[in-house]
Formats: C-alpha cells, sequence, structure tokens
C-alpha cells in the first residue's frame, strides 16, 4: 500500500477541546488546555505516526470576532492554518446550539478546497437524542465531507475519527522521524507549560495578560538537570502582586506545579527559576507582541 501524508488543521471556536483532543490523538500532552476560552495563543503541530500514514496535526487558537491586538493575531493565526492544508477538522460543542460564533467559523470554511470534517465533541456530556438533532442542523449549513461524534475526554469515537482523517490524506513521504511528535522546540513548550498553570490558578483577567518568555535553558548532562530561568510578563503592578501572592505562595505554587510538567516532559530533573516584570500596555503595544512571540 502506498504511504500517505498530510496536515490535517483543527478549528473551531475558544473551549470548545480543541488541544484536548490534540493530546488525545498523539498520547502526549503538547498542547496547553485550561477550562478558560482563548488559552491557545499560537499555532501548535503535533505528529501522529500510524502504520502507512503520518498525519501531522495542526491546532489553532479559537476562531472569534476579534477584539484588540492579541485577539487579532489570534485570529489570524488560526485563519493562517486553513491555506495550505490537506484537511479540517471543525470542531464543535455538543453541549452548545449552533450561535452567531459558530456562523463566524463557517464563514471561513466557504471557499476552502480541502475537505472539512464535523467532529461533534463533549458527547459524553448530553444526552444521545440531543446529538443526531444536532449533526442534522449542522449538515444543512454546511456541505461536510463526514460528520464525526467523539469525547476527546473519554476518548470514545477517535479511532473512528483518525480512520476518516486517513482517508483525506494524499500520498506523499513522512514530514518528520517517527521520534518527533512536534515541531515546536523546547523552550516553546516550556513557556507554554508555565502559561498554562497560571491560567489554572489565577483568575478573572489575570491570565490574558501574562506572557511568559524563557530566557535561560542550560542543559547540565553530568548532573542529569535542566536549568530554566523565565519571566512572567503582566502589564499591570496589581497584576504582578497577584501572580507573586502572599509572602511569594502564588509564584511557588506555579513554579511548582510547572516544573512537574516539565521534568515528564523532558525526562530529566528541572531546576525552574521563575520571577515576575511588568511591561505596561503589552497587549496593545505591536512591539511588545512582536517581543513575546505574537506577530
Amino acid at each position: 500500500m502506498p504511504f500517505k501524508s498530510g496536515f490535517i488543521a483543527i478549528i473551531g471556536r475558544p473551549n470548545v477541546g480543541k488541544s484536548t483532543l490534540l493530546n488525545a490523538l498523539l498520547g502526549e500532552k503538547i498542547s496547553i488546555v485550561s477550562k478558560k476560552p482563548q488559552t491557545t495563543r499560537n499555532i501548535v503541530r503535533g505528529v501522529k505516526n500510524l502504520e502507512g500514514a503520518q498525519i501531522v496535526f495542526v491546532d489553532t487558537p479559537g476562531l472569534h470576532r476579534p477584539k484588540g491586538l492579541l485577539n487579532e493575531f489570534m485570529v489570524k493565526e488560526a485563519l493562517r492554518a486553513l491555506s495550505d492544508v490537506d484537511g479540517v477538522v471543525y470542531l464543535v460543542d455538543a453541549t452548545r446550539e449552533m450561535d452567531e460564533v459558530e456562523s463566524f467559523v463557517m464563514e471561513h470554511l466557504e471557499g476552502l478546497r480541502c475537505p472539512v470534517v464535523l467532529v461533534v465533541n463533549k458527547v459524553d456530556l448530553v444526552e444521545k437524542g440531543r446529538i443526531l438533532p444536532l449533526m442534522e442542523r449542522y449538515s444543512k449549513a454546511f456541505p461536510f465531507r463526514e460528520i464525526v461524534p467523539i469525547s476527546a475526554l473519554t476518548g470514545d469515537g477517535l479511532e473512528d475519527l483518525v480512520v476518516v482523517l486517513v482517508e483525506l490524506l494524499p500520498e506523499g513521504p513522512k514530514y518528520f522521524p517517527d521520534d518527533i511528535i512536534t515541531d515546536q522546540p523546547e523552550r516553546f513548550i516550556v513557556s507554554e507549560i508555565i502559561r498554562e498553570k497560571v491560567f489554572m490558578l489565577t483568575r478573572e483577567e489575570i491570565p490574558y495578560s501574562v506572557a511568559v518568555v524563557v530566557e535561560e535553558f542550560k542543559e547540565r548532562a553530568e548532573r542529569n538537570l535542566v536549568s530554566i530561568k523565565a519571566a512572567i510578563n503582566v502589564e499591570r503592578d496589581s497584576q504582578k502582586g497577584i501572580i507573586i501572592g502572599r509572602k511569594g505562595e502564588m509564584l511557588k505554587r506555579i513554579g511548582t506545579s510547572a516544573r512537574r510538567d516539565i521534568e515528564s516532559l523532558l525526562g530529566v530533573r528541572v531546576y525552574l527559576e521563575l520571577f515576575v516584570r511588568v511591561k505596561k500596555g503589552w497587549t496593545k503595544d505591536k512591539r511588545a507582541l512582536k517581543d513575546f512571540g505574537y506577530h
């Protein structure tokens, strides 16, 4: 049988489970997740190797009508992922009805040359009687190649989804070696893990005002240790105080939780040093956005 390979973009509204789906498909955590919307900011690629095929998944920020420069960057990142792929997974939430946000997403499906697969996520959270009518409403709104109900959290339906996606791939070479699961550098993934912990442990607007930059990444092979120094950038002095916490307790919690995940990722001991820096109004500053990797 000829070898098949290609790129599949995962798109959808914020907080629909795109990163959870990517991690579940790969069996590894390479994309950060949280219960808050708009957690993903950059395109993240993940590689799934199968017998006779290789799928390169492209996880994207949530599509929404943007407000502000950072949100504009995120939406442009998501739409950029659609420009050169072999197929699209449009992920929707089974617990939500079709609404204005979904209409906004489907506007950008019009004119695509590649096939689009509708994937209905979180079916474990709704009664089965609600799923078929929802799928029917979506099928009338757009000519999807296939419609696949799944639960990214429990894994239900993922094998069926992979079979459908392999059918979309053209014949081609392996783009990545078998031992590569993402093209993202370790520094990027480390910074994302730290940002994920800020999302999980802080409240209100704080996570959306945070950008993490890894300023030092030193491998000390003789000690089986990686030494990492990272800056958590915020917009205001009050946010700095919240991130640090009383007697440094919040920053310690963020660091401890992040270090565990980073050690699991790298397979070595990690010394993680975090500090907080104020970059006033960075989410509205084009130069600052570029400096933090949002360009």
